[in-house]
């Protein structure tokens, strides 16, 4: 079930009014119906994926609690190693069989040695990467004493599988969700009307930034070879933005309808775009994930605490790892490889911390050092993205040839059509709010210090109407489509 449907429309008021009718009730209730919705939730795409989700959820639940129980070594590495294998078995099966069997093919092929590759025709499931290391994690920290065992599948199930962050996240620990499932709830009207607005904002991203954005991003990238350096550099910015919207404003509909519920979820993206360094952009990019690697990769490896040698080897194998966790191609681990090479040096001379305070705070206009230090750091997270958005490492490197070449100084104007022109304002404006609120916790808590309601509501509405308008544009041309 997807956010911005009418299916969810219908689904999550029901679900508000049922789940604070029995906050009365017996808590356990309350948490068998939040179980029950999500599972209506995710199995409302494809219901036989269930069965995955619930056998993740069976055998973690059973084996963190032998290992808690347990206290021979040997056996409770044993157990985890259980985990491990079931859960990244079940996730390499799904989603990296094919790419693993076809590399096997292509390298015996080097050789002369011509092999058959027989291909999985699975579909990968919804959300299987983001389950997957929430239940891993929980496991993980059972096993370093860092969390009890849970005692109740219940509260357990519901945090594996709670609707609002499931399908894309925030990763969530135990440590900070489940205690969650294990206190009753109070409705708050402040917190559910900052809930609101972080959702109506995550919606004006996704549907107005992200979908306008990628018209034009793939517009430009699906004709390259036909496009100048200087416009393929303008797609990527736009994929950026794309991207952006999409993660990051599926992020804030999750923790505002979290809050809906009486629940905390973290901040998953602070404002990366305005990163001084890439150091900080890491910091504020897709936070629940890079804290993952970190905690359960990085500094088991050593972190930062080893030889130099080492230190680079742990730098290129969290950020392989992460590209190879978006996705099943080479062209995302070398997405990770080029972060790495951008990530390492400010690592290796102790500047990864030289940013850590708040951006331009007080300022309105950024000083130009600062001003040129953000536009750096976004073009080369730019560059990367184009491996990221690419089909294939050929494409990438065609593309990427094309960008540093004379043609850079050339933008074909047939671009800049009416409705691009449009998204292109409306981008300008989303930067402009954003860079305003940087330094808030999320970007609409400006408008709580506005006493006027009608001002207030007058805004709401512009973003409302804003949504609505990109809604009505892509049926459009969804029904365009299909005539043709």
């Amino acid at each position: 079930m997807l956010f911005n449907s009418i299916d969810f429309a219908t689904f999550l008021p029901f679900v508000f009014c049922v789940f604070w009718i029995l906050n009365k009730s017996n808590l356990k209730i309350q948490n068998v119906f939040i179980l029950l919705s999500s599972y209506v939730f995710y199995g409302w795409w494809d219901w036989r994926f269930l069965s995955l989700i619930a056998a993740s959820t069976l055998v973690d639940f059973i084996l963190a609690k032998q290992i808690f129980k347990t206290e021979n070594k040997r056996k409770r590495k044993l157990y985890l190693l259980g985990s491990l294998s079931f859960n990244l078995g079940l996730l390499g099966v799904f989603k990296y069989y094919n790419f693993f069997i076809e590399n096997f093919v292509s390298g015996f092929s080097f050789f002369g040695i011509n092999l058959e590759a027989n291909h999985l025709n699975l579909i990968l499931p919804v959300g299987i990467s983001f389950y997957t290391f929430q239940t891993l994690s929980y496991t993980i920290d059972v096993y370093r004493n860092k969390l009890k065992a849970v005692g109740d599948p219940i509260v357990f199930a519901t945090y594996v599988s709670f609707f609002p962050q499931l399908v894309a996240g925030p990763i969530e620990r135990a440590t900070h969700l489940i205690p969650q499932f294990e206190k009753r709830k109070s409705f708050n009207y402040q917190n559910a009307k900052e809930g609101l607005q972080i959702m109506l904002w995550g919606f004006f991203k996704k549907m107005v930034i992200a979908d306008n954005c990628s018209l034009i991003a793939d517009q430009i990238f699906n004709n390259y070879p036909d496009q100048s350096g200087g416009t393929l550099f303008i797609a990527s910015v736009f994929f950026a933005f794309q991207i952006y919207g999409d993660f990051s404003g599926y992020s804030d509909i999750a923790i505002g309808l979290s809050k809906l519920f009486g629940f905390d979820l973290m901040k998953n993206f602070r404002f990366p775009y305005f990163s001084r360094d890439i150091a900080e952009f890491w910091r504020r990019w897709h936070i629940s994930l890079s804290t993952w690697f970190r905690d359960y990769i990085y500094i088991p490896l050593g972190g930062s605490r080893v030889g130099k040698l080492k230190v680079i080897r742990n730098i290129f194998i969290i950020f392989l790892v992460s590209g190879f966790w978006h996705g099943a191609n080479w062209t995302y681990i070398t997405w990770g490889a080029i972060n790495a090479v951008y990530f390492a040096p400010y690592l290796l001379l102790n500047r990864n911390r030289n940013n850590t305070d708040k951006i331009e705070e007080g300022r309105i206009i950024p000083k130009p050092r600062v001003f040129l230090s953000i536009i750096f750091t976004f073009c080369l997270t730019c560059l990367a993205w184009i491996f990221f958005r690419s089909d294939s490492m050929e494409q990438s490197i065609n593309i990427l040839t094309k960008i540093f070449s004379p043609s850079l100084l050339e933008i074909n104007t047939n671009i800049f059509t009416p409705n691009n022109r449009v998204t292109i304002l409306l981008l300008i404006l989303f930067i402009i709010v954003e860079w305003l609120n940087r330094n808030q916790e999320h970007t609409l808590v400006f408008l709580n210090s506005w006493n006027s309601k009608i001002i207030r509501w007058s805004v709401y509405s512009l973003i409302i109407f804003l949504i609505e308008c990109t809604h009505l544009r892509q049926k459009h041309r969804l029904f365009i489509s299909n005539f043709k």
